[in-house]
């Protein structure tokens, strides 16, 4: 063993493990580490410009490649800042692993300057929060961390490391690389599941979340094929399955196909694979309850804490999703009459996300999503925050395999711009889409900088209608026409991202979008597309005076 600093040991660690690129607002308080950094190539070090975009970037690098994505920021704010990411990952069950450099170790329990007890601070929404005072112990941690991040329901860790810590010259030894654990199905869960399907009449799958991946969505596509199974993806899961198969029905959440949702009332079995069944899936736990009365419920999931945790799982099957839908795939049942429920709910699924003009809109998103779908290529990824804009997307875009919808379940904001960051630095050659509402993109505009500092290509739709859209739409519902802190007043979104080096251009009509997105496709780097709608134009399926006339 060679003496090493904490700094140095932490780094170290961090290549054994195969992380390549982290992402950070440096703080003095881990000065040690970016030293480390210096000296390991091979480790990308990227520099986001507010600590929310740091834990959102490692967030959607964490969804993007299984592996934990891994952030670093310093004590107080940029700690505080950084929750909301965290905040995500651990709603949207993403492996990530936060670093927070902290006050030295002689100090603690002082109120020193910035400090927050990290542990007890992040506790509620991290799998494991906790504090390294020992840097002979860090290879240990840092393992640990990695486990914890990825096994069973996927989530952040968060690790405070003292500033004196990291100094510290020590002897210690090295921890392997962690192999991820994939547990397969029990034999008898799945004859007991293919059972059930027999004796169904109108099944139907609801997938995505925890542990999905490409091989998953490859496996489950086959089966759920082979047997007529409509399958609908879980909120803002719209990636986890490739939407041209022939029985994807859509998506679950706000704004779905209200045949979908007639589905899933009607069905007698629910397969539901990797999903949380949250609130937005579930529509405030009424689509699907808890107890689900006259419907059996098939729950796989890789934590055995989640099953039977909200929802009475009828048949709870703990495994891998790779492993269960493989499995699944390879299943031979001779006796199973396939259903034709699969390719029905396709084609209800094919006519809702086509889009009609609407009369009187100037500027009408729809056909610009269609006009999207038609010069963009399938492997595109999406990347959007919270807001109503997002429903044209999430109703008329076609989603290719995985992954390509970085999107929070948690429905934060300010999410999307970050994401398409590290998606534009994680797959440079394909084309990246940052969608975003004008209030959802100046939570984060300022990593625009970051996109411009590290050369990447990503185009940004802001549609801009001069308000916070989805809670102006709440409040015209509950209080008509008495509209309260929703009005905003936005800058030249257009000049601002020409102030960041990029291309840009102003829409204000329908028939402008097609040609403008053509001559940004002709363009690399930054390139943004200012949407200029009404207001009037809530969401992809009602007006405000539409809600106005139901409030009446």
């Amino acid at each position: 063993m060679t003496t090493r600093t904490g700094g140095q040991i932490l780094v170290e660690q961090l290549k054994i493990q195969g992380c390549d690129r982290i992402f950070t607002v440096p703080g003095e308080s881990f000065l040690a580490v970016l030293d480390a950094f210096h000296d390991a190539p091979e480790i990308d070090v990227v520099v986001c410009r507010q600590e929310g975009g740091v834990s959102y970037m490692a967030d959607a690098d964490g969804k993007m490649t299984g592996k934990p994505g891994v952030a670093f920021v310093t004590r107080g704010p940029g700690a505080t800042n950084a929750s909301a990411g965290v905040h995500v990952a651990f709603q949207d069950s993403t492996p990530m692993i936060l670093f927070v450099g902290d006050l030295d170790r002689a100090d603690r329990d002082r109120e020193g300057f910035q400090e927050v007890d990290m542990a007890a601070f992040f506790g509620p929404v991290a799998k494991w929060a906790a504090r390294i005072d020992d840097a002979r112990r860090i290879p240990e941690y840092v393992a640990r961390a990695w486990r914890v991040a990825t096994a069973g329901r996927p989530g952040p860790v968060v690790l405070a490391i003292p500033e004196d810590m990291l100094r510290d010259e020590v002897e210690t030894l090295d921890r392997p690389k962690i192999a991820p654990i994939a547990q397969p199905p029990c034999a008898g869960a799945m004859d007991a599941m293919f059972g059930l399907l027999k004796d169904a009449t109108n099944p139907v799958a609801i997938i995505g979340g925890a542990g999905w991946d490409r091989d998953a969505a490859h496996h489950f596509a086959t089966f759920a094929y082979r047997y007529g199974i409509p399958t609908a993806a879980a909120f803002r899961r719209q990636d986890a399955i490739d939407n041209d198969s022939a029985v994807y029905a859509g998506q679950l959440g706000y704004g779905p196909n209200p045949r979908l949702q007639q589905r899933i009332r009607e069905a007698d079995l629910l397969l539901v694979v990797g999903a949380r069944l949250g609130e937005s899936t579930t529509d405030g736990y009424k689509l699907v309850t808890p107890d689900h009365p006259d419907q059996l419920l098939v729950h796989v999931h890789p934590d055995p804490n989640e099953l039977g945790r909200v929802f009475k799982a009828d048949l709870p099957i703990c495994a891998d999703m790779g492993e269960f839908a493989e499995m699944a795939a390879d299943w031979a049942d001779p006796d199973l009459v396939r259903f034709k429920d699969g390719e029905e709910a396709h084609k209800e699924w094919l006519e809702w996300s086509e889009p009609s003009p609407r009369e009187g809109v100037a500027l009408d998103l729809g056909p610009c999503v269609k006009a999207m779908r038609d010069a963009l290529p399938d492997n595109t990824i999406i990347c959007n925050g919270a807001g109503n804009f997002s429903g044209w997307w999430h109703r008329y875009w076609h989603y290719g395999v995985m992954p390509t919808q970085l999107a929070p379940t948690s429905g934060t904001m300010g999410y999307g711009l970050p994401a398409s960051v590290a998606a534009a630095l994680r797959f440079k050659d394909r084309p990246v889409v940052c969608v975003a509402g004008d209030g959802d993109f100046l939570m984060n505009g300022q990593e625009l900088a970051t996109a411009a500092q590290y050369g990447a290509d990503l185009l940004v739709i802001l549609v801009d209608n001069g308000a916070y859209g989805t809670i102006r739409m709440h409040q015209e519902r509950d209080y008509p026409k008495r509209i309260s802190a929703t009005e905003l007043a936005n800058p030249d979104f257009a000049k601002l991202a020409e102030a960041y080096g990029g291309w840009a251009e102003r829409i204000e009509a329908t028939d402008q979008f097609a040609p403008a997105l053509a001559r940004a496709m002709e363009r690399k780097g930054i390139r943004l597309l200012h949407c200029v709608t009404d207001v009037e134009v809530i969401t992809n399926q009602t007006t405000i005076s539409g809600l106005h006339a139901k409030a009446r």
